[in-house]
């Protein structure tokens, strides 16, 4: 029987899940969508994904596929798994692919953006981050500015962390306003380890706030004779905002 590999594009609000990435007796978005795609093809399904974001954290552009030889026309699998799957995970597209196409392998970039607001709003809480006052975003771009190009970031990653190679390039950070209480930060690079975009701004933030010295992020990004405090800023407020395969922009 001849295989498929399907690709699908989705979104989702992270808040009750433990997690993208399958886990033993927990809910989280990778086995919700699995649970589904076992029902309506009739096979144990595996998920090749772009990202896997952490507890709490959203996506407004994820990428999968999967393999499957079920007979299922390929156009009706968005209304199948919107139909069963829970309100907040939206299927956004579904089509065939190429067999060789791989999520994680092929992506050539991944943006993930971050929302910091100074106006406490409890409807909000799971979206974004509050701080007590508004943020200049020309001073915490330029302290961002350290994390551009090609660096190690093994202090940038939690002990839990299983990648081997810990090189990554950041292709460019913008500090953006969007509203008069809040501000985007948005981070674009070729992969990122586990936790790193939340250690990355937790750490800048500090630094903004002066409880780390000015010159803290190139420390990290360059000595590892030492171990440092990690800086984790919360889930809410983090994003998996996009997926590109055909360029780093």
């Amino acid at each position: 029987m001849e295989r498929k590999n399907i690709k699908i594009e989705f979104r989702y609000d992270g808040s009750g899940y433990y997690g993208f990435q399958r886990q033993p007796d927990k809910v989280t978005i990778q086995g919700e969508i699995e649970k589904v795609l076992k029902i309506v093809t009739k096979e144990d399904i595996n998920l090749i994904s772009a990202g896997r974001t952490d507890r709490g954290v959203h996506a407004n552009h994820q990428v999968s596929n999967f393999y499957t030889s079920s007979t299922i026309p390929v156009e009706k699998y968005k209304y199948l798994l919107t139909r069963a799957l829970p309100k907040d995970i939206d299927i956004l597209s579904v089509e065939e692919v190429d067999e060789n196409f791989n999520a994680r392998h092929d992506a050539k970039m991944r943006e993930y953006v971050y929302i910091i607001s100074w106006e406490k709003n409890p409807f909000e809480a799971r979206y974004c981050k509050y701080v007590k006052d508004k943020i200049d975003a020309g001073k915490l771009e330029k302290i961002f500015s350290s994390f551009l190009g090609i660096h190690d970031f093994r202090n940038f990653r939690l002990s839990d962390c299983v990648s081997k190679v810990t090189i990554r390039e950041i292709y460019s950070i913008d500090v953006k306003y969007f509203s008069e209480t809040k501000l985007k930060i948005y981070i674009r690079g070729s992969a990122f380890l586990k936790s790193q975009v939340r250690i990355m701004v937790g750490t800048a933030l500090e630094v903004y706030y002066k409880n780390l010295a000015e010159n803290h992020i190139d420390l990290m990004l360059n000595n590892f004779s030492k171990e440092y405090k990690k800086n984790l800023v919360e889930a809410e407020g983090l994003y998996l905002n996009k997926i590109n395969y055909s360029q780093k922009k």
